[in-house]
């Protein structure tokens, strides 16, 4: 098949490699547990500090995108991943000290708020009605591939080590990773010149004033099923925190809890596979 820089799946490979090297390293090092840290208390707080920050810029995340364009906000959002890994690098210096790492998840849930509008938007916006459940397979595939080979790293690395905090090399080499993540955003082509499998362009709404954009926000509380997506929505994180802190950190040494990561996130690619053959299938109609 003849490649094409425009074309819709090309654009969708693209943001599936941005969110391999960005937050496909930071579920790597998530869920390593307490951020691959012997006492998880720092990790734990960031990840509040994350959270609370994610919840805000999720809701305005989208606005944010229309205001300023898809490369761009997928480009300075990838960097606040490379800064919370980096965080790291400081806390194993001067463990009794979690505020820069605290103040790194706040700075990554912005960006992560702001990336994961910009890629919602790719997905939903590019395919066709009938090659969406394709599409967002692919994406997921290469995006939990990250926290696959994320596993391998630390597991490889420590494979003779009986340390149970992560050493600065393996953090670096996240830092470099999502580090060209951020710049791989750069490469996604605007939304205007991208093309469907069957010649259609992407049609895309953009707003241009502010409180237009806040209005159309504050119209979604109001839209029934758009509310009624909140629990799928709370329970698809919620587990994290256990299965990552109270199992795999509790439970494993450091090299292990990489080895698990490599199953972990290997299994939800093949899930990713499996169900899109469900999501496109002509006998179950979806709204359109």
């Amino acid at each position: 098949m003849k490649f094409r820089y425009y074309s819709a799946m090309t654009q969708v490979v693209l943001v599936g490699l941005v969110c391999f090297l960005c937050p496909g390293m930071f579920n790597a090092v998530n869920g390593m547990g307490g951020g691959g840290q012997l006492d998880p208390t720092a990790g734990n707080n960031a990840n509040t500090a994350l959270y609370s920050t994610f919840v805000v810029f999720g809701i305005l995340g989208g606005a944010i995108v229309n205001l300023c364009g898809v490369r761009w906000t997928i480009f300075c959002s990838g960097f606040m991943y490379a800064l919370y890994s980096a965080s790291y690098i400081y806390l194993n210096h001067k463990p009794w000290d979690g505020s820069f790492t605290i103040a790194a998840g706040a700075l990554l849930g912005i960006g992560a708020g702001i990336l994961w509008a910009a890629q919602g938007m790719i997905m939903v916006s590019y395919p066709r009605e009938e090659e969406k459940g394709k599409y967002i397979a692919v994406f997921w595939i290469i995006f939990n591939l990250g926290g696959m080979l994320g596993g391998i790293l630390p597991f490889a690395i420590n494979y003779h080590s009986e340390k149970d905090s992560l050493s600065d090399g393996v953090y670096i080499a996240f830092v470099v990773l999502e580090c060209l993540g951020a710049f791989l955003g750069l490469a996604l082509a605007p939304p205007s010149k991208v093309t469907r499998t069957d010649g259609s362009s992407v049609v895309m709404v953009k707003y241009t004033n502010v409180g237009k954009e806040v209005l159309e926000i504050l119209k979604l509380f109001l839209n029934p099923t758009m509310l009624a997506l909140l629990p799928m929505c709370f329970t698809s994180n919620f587990f994290y925190t256990y299965q990552f802190n109270n199992i795999n950190a509790a439970l494993f040494n450091i090299r292990t809890r990489g080895f698990n990561n490599i199953f972990y996130w290997g299994f939800q690619m093949l899930g990713a596979y499996a169900i899109s053959f469900l999501l496109d299938w002509q006998r179950l109609q979806r709204k359109t």
